[in-house]
């Protein structure tokens, strides 16, 4: 049997005596593409919040394993760093921008101290190949759809080499063509070796 990418249990999670999550396990291994089903209020967003450090370590109680080993997350930027990324309903892009420019947004290829905009574009190019997707990297975030917009998301995560990708309700803004081609992208990703859960 294969090890767990992630393990989750005994989590639980608290807003001011309101129970958000009581004593929840989860199990995912290498590869999986899990959803993560329920109601409101249910506590699916608060527990992909936990893993992708925006609730670090401390402000609940439980046991994470990520690849084998203890989970302790002080913040979303450790969780980026160890493989982890959320792709939140709100995107984070900046719509006067290339494609290339928000994918390496904040790390930026440089070459004798300089942005080396030849290797941006290039690197952006591959991933945009790897995916599948048809548009420029020279093109503008506010030129895109909502769809192509959360492909951009997902390849800004695989920029950072992600062996773990959460996407919180990732369809609800996308027209039934754009949920085949996430659902197309999510299965190609799985097969590259990313674990994907989504809300």
């Amino acid at each position: 049997m294969t090890e767990p990418i992630l393990e989750m249990r005994g989590i639980t999670k608290d807003f001011e005596g309101v129970h958000a999550l009581s004593e929840v396990d989860l199990s995912v291994t290498p590869g999986e593409i899990l959803a993560l089903v329920g109601e409101n209020g249910a506590g699916k967003s608060t527990l992909m919040k936990i893993i992708s450090g925006v609730y670090p370590f401390g402000e609940y109680s439980g046991e994470i394993r990520y690849k084998g080993e203890p989970l302790q997350l002080g913040d979303t930027r450790e969780a980026q760093n160890r493989g982890i990324a959320i792709i939140h309903q709100e995107l984070n892009l900046v719509g006067g921008m290339t494609v290339a420019e928000n994918i390496f947004l904040g790390h930026e290829p440089t070459s004798l101290g300089w942005v080396d905009r030849k290797k941006m574009r290039r690197d952006t190019q591959e991933l945009l190949d790897r995916l599948g997707l048809k548009f420029s990297p020279d093109t503008l975030i506010s030129d895109l759809s909502v769809g192509q917009s959360q492909m951009t998301e997902i390849a800004k995560a695989l920029a950072q080499k992600v062996d773990l990708l959460i996407l919180d309700e990732p369809t609800s803004a996308l027209t039934d063509p754009e949920i085949d081609t996430l659902f197309q992208l999510l299965e190609q990703l799985k097969r590259q070796g990313v674990t994907s859960i989504y809300i």
